[in-house]
């Protein structure tokens, strides 16, 4: 999926601007490589688009940092500037496009290193009947 594709696909799910689902890209997909290993982030990277890649990439530190729901939001809403709520809702709308770039089992092994509740971002919202 092209970077255009990926960031109006995440504007329409979050329902906000291009430019806030940019944002909201950028500082999701940089604090999601920060919580998982380098190698899963660097197999997450081979998935998107070439100008998304970065965002992925990690110095090298296999390792990931320990960090839980609330935190992972912060720093979403602190990088995107975006309010707390935005912030969630743009963090779901980035997971569940990344989980159809990536597709299942590569996307699986990356939420497997994250906290149940961060992990539960990726799935679909129920639509009100």
């Amino acid at each position: 999926m092209a970077e255009p594709e990926f960031y109006a696909r995440v504007s329409a799910r979050a329902g906000v601007p291009v430019e806030t689902a940019r944002a909201l890209t950028e500082a999701t997909l940089r604090t999601l490589a920060e919580r998982v290993s380098g190698g899963e982030a660097d197999d997450l990277s081979a998935h998107v688009a070439h100008e998304l890649r970065p965002l992925l990439a990690r110095a090298r530190v296999e390792d990931p940092e320990v960090f839980g729901y609330d935190e992972f939001l912060r720093r979403v809403a602190e990088r995107s500037g975006a309010t707390p709520s935005d912030a969630e809702r743009g963090a779901r709308a980035v997971l569940q496009a990344l989980h159809r770039v990536v597709g299942p089992a590569q996307f699986n092994r990356a939420l497997s290193q994250l906290p149940r509740e961060i992990a539960e971002l990726a799935q679909p919202t129920p639509r009100p009947a």
